[in-house]
């Protein structure tokens, strides 16, 4: 299904000046990951800290610049010659913390249901889950969407920038949570049946 992960080539092909002049400067890949997490955790505890409509602005920056130093730490790996195993799991999990501490703290915030929200968070780390219990039997990493890490960014970044700046749409909040939550489903299935469709492909 269609995914904002479709747009990651151009996305890419924009940063790789910047990519290129990091790693002349000596960056490595796994200082931008961490980079990019402890960004989303300083962002999380604003939200949680200041607790105003206004310091929800900083979502959609933070987000927008999390996807960034995402797309430019998979490019200093594949293209300067830096993977390692350490970076594999430091990419994976520092996707996961970083949800977390981006969304939680809107479960906090009263256009938001707190339920919802955490049900998000959880089912948002079931479909990365999924997306690499691909790999261990056999498929690749899987990215399907509809509703996948660019997605979610897009639509919390969306309502972050909607919220901050104190525009009427308390009413709609909640109704795009429970659409988020459901695509969310559907990107799980998604995963899962790319997945085995794939094997199925390889051993036909």
């Amino acid at each position: 299904m269609p995914s904002i992960y479709g747009l990651k080539p151009k996305f890419q092909g924009f940063l790789r000046p910047v990519t290129n002049a990091l790693a002349h400067a000596g960056m490595t890949a796994n200082q931008v990951t961490v980079s990019a997490m402890l960004l989303s955790f300083a962002t999380g505890f604003a939200v949680l800290h200041f607790h105003s409509m206004r310091v929800l602005l900083l979502l959609p920056a933070t987000l927008f610049l999390r996807m960034a130093l995402n797309a430019i730490d998979g490019m200093l790996a594949r293209e300067h010659n830096q993977k390692s195993a350490l970076g594999a799991i430091l990419n994976e999990l520092g996707d996961v913390f970083s949800d977390a501490a981006l969304y939680l703290p809107l479960a906090t915030f009263l256009p938001f249901d707190a339920a919802l929200m955490v049900l998000i968070v959880l089912l948002a780390v079931v479909s990365e889950m999924t997306g690499v219990v691909a790999v261990q039997i056999g498929a690749s990493r899987r990215y399907d969407g509809p509703m996948g890490k660019s997605d979610r960014a897009f639509v919390f970044g969306t309502l972050g920038l909607l919220l901050g700046l104190q525009l009427p749409i308390f009413r709609v909040v909640i109704p795009v949570q429970w659409i988020v939550l459901v695509l969310l489903l559907v990107t799980i299935v998604n995963r899962a049946r790319g997945a085995l469709r794939e094997i199925r492909g390889c051993t036909s």
